[in-house]
């Protein structure tokens, strides 16, 4: 399938996304059961995949969304900037971040450096995917859908330049330039 000036192919399918949101959706239900819980989506990647992931919880949980931007095309720009900051509303409870990719970590980093400032009960990190060999952060991803390699993706909220974001499975691109 192409998608902008690139041609990509089937990495994670429906079936398999499916799959992977209902196991975080009960171990983040587990773990948060009789808590306070704030999901914060980090927009706008995060999206379709929290939304699958919070209709999928069975305890009370709150959304806040938030929106930080690191990525130019293929490849982040190295500043993150904020967009849509935390809400107050975070304070004093357990914030979960929902994440779409955690690479090499830098932007989450921030992201929770930025939760921090609102003295939460707790934060944790939900990552649909994540790609080990970049990480670079000093933080635990607390819940891992899948662990990939470096590849870029697309597709179920990934972008390629704002393009691919409503595909309902994820594609990895076939070749690099």
């Amino acid at each position: 399938m192409r998608v902008k000036d690139r041609e990509f192919a089937t990495f994670v399918d429906e079936a398999e996304l499916r799959a992977i949101v209902g196991r975080l959706a009960a171990e983040v239900s587990r773990d948060y059961a009789g808590k306070d819980l704030v999901a914060c989506p980090v927009l706008t990647g995060a999206f379709v995949f929290a939304a699958d992931l919070l209709r999928r919880l069975t305890v009370p949980c709150e959304v806040e969304f938030v929106r930080f931007s690191s990525y130019s095309g293929m490849a982040s720009t190295g500043e993150v900037r904020c967009h849509l900051p935390f809400s107050p509303a975070i304070r004093g409870r357990d914030v979960l971040i929902v994440e779409d990719v955690v690479d090499s970590g830098l932007s989450i980093q921030h992201v929770i450096r930025e939760a921090r400032a609102l003295e939460p009960a707790s934060i944790r990190v939900c990552a649909l995917f994540f790609k080990p060999a970049a990480f670079r952060g000093d933080f635990r991803v607390d819940y891992v859908g899948r662990e990939i390699g470096n590849e870029f993706i697309v597709g179920y909220g990934l972008d390629y330049d704002g393009q691919g974001r409503t595909l309902p499975e994820v594609l990895k691109v076939k070749c690099e330039r």
